[in-house]
Order: structure tokens, then sequence, then C-alpha cells
């Protein structure tokens, strides 16, 4: 009959860290590559009036912004409350064209689900966010939101 050893001195082999630094980096590439930046540089200055009943909107992929106020470089462009359509100014007549050409942009299923979200300077006259409440109508864009800031509560002080 043959002998058989039985090794108590067995042990769990250690864990290699050799691949660790490449997993790391594959990781940093990864949030490096699928992060997306700011897409709009404002030229207006913008201090959004506060709220105490807000909601967040859900898919921020189906808003399209539209921004309004007074321009931050008045020497050039004046101290009149302007529109800002992505990163250039506009009219109230292109704001049809900016919501057919991103309509346009979006797959058919999503088209009915597209938010037009209004940031408007606290300071801005009604008059010129009417006017473009208008032609949003007209491209039946109705679903509006206005963004606001979060008003904080005095009694949770």
């Amino acid at each position: 009959m043959s002998k058989f050893k039985k090794d108590g001195d067995k042990h769990t082999p250690a864990v290699s860290t050799a691949s660790l630094p490449d997993i790391v980096f594959m990781l940093l590439f990864f949030f490096m590559v699928s992060t997306v930046m700011r897409e709009v540089d404002l030229k207006i200055v913008l201090e959004q009036p506060e709220a105490t009943e807000i909601d967040k909107l859900e898919n921020k992929a189906l808003v399209d912004y539209i921004y309004i106020g007074e321009p931050v470089n008045t020497n050039v462009y004046g101290s009149v409350p302007r529109i800002q359509l992505d990163d250039d100014f506009a009219t109230v007549e292109e704001i049809q064209d900016y919501i057919v050409s991103r309509r346009a942009e979006r797959s058919e299923a999503e088209q009915g689900l597209v938010t037009v979200s209004l940031k408007v300077d606290s300071e801005t006259k009604m008059g010129l966010v009417t006017d473009v409440k208008q032609e949003l109508r007209k491209v039946q864009a109705l679903k509006i939101n206005y963004s606001t800031a979060q008003k904080a509560d005095a009694t949770k002080f």
C-alpha cells in the first residue's frame, strides 16, 4: 500500500495586485469619457426667483432650455433682457426654428415627452416671457416649466 501524506501547512495563496493599476486606469478612462460637462455658457445674468413648492424634472435629456435675462456684457449688448438659445442670443421669432430643430434631433417616441424649461432672471418683465410662450404655442410646445431656486425655509433655523 502506498503512503498518503497530509500537509497541514497549506495556506491560501495571496491575492495578486499586479492588475490593480490596470483596473484603476480603466475606470478612470471610462468616467472621463462618459462624463458630460456643462453644455451651455451663459451670456446672461441669471438670478432665479425662489419658490417653496418645487418638483425636480425626471428626465433632463428631454428638456430644452430657454434662458432670458440681462446680458453679462452690457457694454456690447445693452441692458435690455435678451433670449439665449444654446450658446447664442436670439430673437422671439427664432424660437420656433429652435424648437423645430431640437424636435427633429429626437426620436418620434420622445417628441411628445419634451418639456421646455424657461430659466428667467427674477428682474425680467413678464412681457418678454409672454412673447416666448406665444411662440412656443405656435409650434405646439405646450409642456412648459419655470426653473426656480429653492427658497430657504426660515423655520428650519
